[in-house]
Order: structure tokens, then C-alpha cells, then sequence
């Protein structure tokens, strides 16, 4: 996805703060989604880009006045060196989760009471061995978050997948 699409398809109010705000991008990837992601937020800000294996050399534009701390990290197995985030984001990377209820236990603990989850996943639950193994359909995401204390689960864009299995949604999540 071109970064002028992710930045249209992850667009919400909630995703704008009038102040610096701290956010994480949990399987970041070329960092499209982190880029995007800093079109919204305030100058003084800072985005923790984590992937298990970054691409040598990997440097992720951001507007002036927002930070990008890129860290490789497997986010799943390993402690998190930060906390009190006030948003993170995983764009086709929660599928990548097996056991997807105790995770959102980790996130709970590393997000703000106020904090938000913006989700890119497949409308699907049937898995694809190695690309999407634990889809998660945007119901299913609905009852997942809820049952672990999320009250707003809201989609606030849908689009064709350029792979044609399903298509991609994007969701804002808060307690």
C-alpha cells in the first residue's frame, strides 16, 4: 500500500491530539503504517517502530517534529522497554498472534487507561498458512476486544485487498 493510501485509510478524530503523544507500531514492516500514523499526530511526538527483523538500513520518514525509534523486537515473546503509550497500531501484524487473548493482556498493561488500538486485518477468519495464519474477521475482532474489557470497537474503513483473499479493514479500539 502507497503511504498517501495508508494515511486516508487510517484517518479518525481520535487518532489527533492537541499535544505530544507516544505511540508503538507493532510489526511495523517498511513503515508505511508508521508514517502514516505520524501524518496525524502532534510535533513532539514519538513512535516506537518495532519489528522482529528490520530491513538493514531501514529509515522511516515522519513529519518534522515526530520521532521514529525504530527496535527490533519479537513484540509477542519479549517485554516491551516502554509503556503508558498513549496509542498503538498493528497493521496486518495481529494475525501473526497465536494466542491473541493473553496479548491483549500485554497490551492492557502497556496502554494508557485513555489509549487507543488502530487495527489493519482481513475480513476473514479462514487462516492462510504462513501469510495470515490467525485471521481475525472484524466480528471476531469485535468479540475478542470486548470480552478483554475494550468497550468501543468502531471500523472506519474497508478496502480490496491487492492479494483478493478479503478485505482489509481498519479498526479504532478503546476501553
Amino acid at each position: 500500500m502507497r503511504t498517501e493510501d495508508a494515511i486516508q485509510f487510517i484517518k479518525h478524530q481520535e487518532l489527533s491530539h492537541p499535544g505530544p503523544s507516544n505511540w508503538a507500531d507493532l510489526g511495523c514492516g517498511s513503515g508505511t503504517f508508521t508514517t502514516a500514523l505520524a501524518h496525524y499526530l502532534a510535533a513532539g511526538s514519538l513512535i516506537y517502530a518495532v519489528d522482529q527483523k528490520l530491513a538493514a538500513g531501514l529509515q522511516i520518514p515522519a513529519p518534522a517534529g515526530i520521532q521514529v525509534k525504530t527496535m527490533e523486537l519479537d513484540f509477542v515473546k519479549n517485554e516491551w522497554p516502554f509503556a503508558a503509550l498513549d496509542g498503538i497500531v498493528m497493521a496486518n501484524a495481529l494475525h501473526y498472534v497465536r494466542d491473541q487473548a493473553a496479548f491483549l493482556e500485554k497490551l492492557k498493561r502497556h496502554l494508557k487507561p485513555e489509549g487507543r488500538l488502530l487495527i489493519v486485518e482481513y475480513n476473514t477468519d479462514r487462516p492462510v498458512p504462513t501469510w495470515v495464519p490467525y485471521p481475525l474477521s472484524y466480528p471476531s475482532l469485535g468479540k475478542l476486544f470486548k470480552k478483554h474489557g475494550f468497550g468501543h470497537v468502531e471500523m472506519i474503513g474497508k478496502r480490496p485487498s491487492v492479494y483478493g483473499n478479503a478485505n482489509l479493514y481498519t479498526a479504532i479500539i478503546r476501553r
